[in-house]
Formats: C-alpha cells, sequence, structure tokens
C-alpha cells in the first residue's frame, strides 16, 4: 500500500529515516567516468545548489512526478549536457512523458537562469561542462536515494529537506 503523502510530512520524514535501502551495485553508478573531485564540488557549490532548486522545482509543478520519473529526465540531462560539451547540440528526450515535462521545465529554468547571470555579470558564466558535473552529481544523489519504489519520493524527499524551494524564484543566483 502506498500513500502519498505531502513533502512536508513528518511521518514521511520520519520513515525516510528509518527505511532500509536496497543494496547499491557500485558497478551502476551513473557515469562512472565523470571524476567529480572535491574541489569541482566546493567550486561548483552554487551552481550545484540552483540546479537542485530548478530540479525540486521541475519535479513539484509536474504532477504525479516520482523518482523513477527523476532518474529518467536526470538520465536524458546529462547526456544532453555530455553532447553539447562535444560542441554538438541535441536534445535527449525521455520516452517517459512526465521525465519528459520535468526536462522542458528544468531547461526552461535553466535558460532563465542563465539570462539572469549574463544580465547581472554581463558575460556567459553558467558552463555547460560546469552543469554536466553538477547534474551528475544529483544524478549521483538519486542512485544513492532510490529506494526501489515505483511509485517512491526519496530523492524528491531529499531534495526538499535540502533545498525548499526559494520563496521568490528571482533569489535564485551564483552570488
Amino acid at each position: 500500500m502506498s500513500i502519498d503523502c505531502p513533502l512536508e510530512c513528518p511521518h514521511l520524514r520520519d520513515a525516510r529515516e528509518h527505511e532500509k535501502l536496497p543494496p547499491m551495485d557500485p558497478k551502476s553508478l551513473p557515469n562512472p567516468e565523470i571524476e567529480l573531485s572535491d574541489a569541482f564540488l566546493e567550486q561548483q557549490q552554487p551552481l550545484a545548489i540552483v540546479t537542485g532548486r530548478l530540479l525540486l522545482v521541475a519535479a513539484m509543478e509536474t504532477p504525479g512526478t516520482v523518482d523513477p520519473d527523476m532518474r529518467d529526465a536526470l538520465d536524458a540531462l546529462t547526456r544532453t549536457y555530455r553532447t553539447a560539451e562535444t560542441g554538438l547540440v541535441y536534445e535527449s528526450r525521455p520516452t517517459n512523458g512526465i521525465a519528459a515535462a520535468v526536462v522542458d521545465r528544468f531547461q526552461q529554468e535553466v535558460r532563465q537562469f542563465r539570462e539572469h547571470v549574463a544580465q547581472n555579470t554581463g558575460a556567459h558564466t553558467v558552463r555547460d561542462k560546469d552543469l554536466l558535473g553538477v547534474l551528475v552529481f544529483w544524478q549521483r544523489m538519486e542512485w544513492q536515494r532510490n529506494n526501489g519504489r515505483r511509485k517512491g519520493r526519496a530523492f524528491i524527499e531529499s531534495l526538499f529537506s535540502l533545498l525548499p524551494p526559494p520563496q521568490e524564484e528571482n533569489n535564485l543566483s551564483l552570488a
């Protein structure tokens, strides 16, 4: 039986603290060839926070989104930015309709964020390579938090608890 609790539910949060996750196969780590050093993560922490918030907004504003949808969306996004890093423009689209809606919303928010950064700094400072790295970081976080349930929301709930959406979306910045 599954109950669709809101992410703020104290019972849901308590259950997550005591949940036993299935064992992870290290061979299934997403994008193992992409190294995420401590120095990279420290340097890109502001971008990782903004990206996590944008993922959360996309998930929360796409009705019915669950962790498997986020996994599909993150897979498509990392493939898109991996391709962009080579100089080609090719947007990967998930076949899952909910994941595709999450990708669309995320990409829309990233475009707005990039415009905001360009207007405030006078330069284009959000590189595709950096965005790929932080997306791989969130992809691995999803991999770690995945409880294997078809309608699970452990990853989405962890985004919510780590990075509650800002009251005003205009507060997103790298500053």
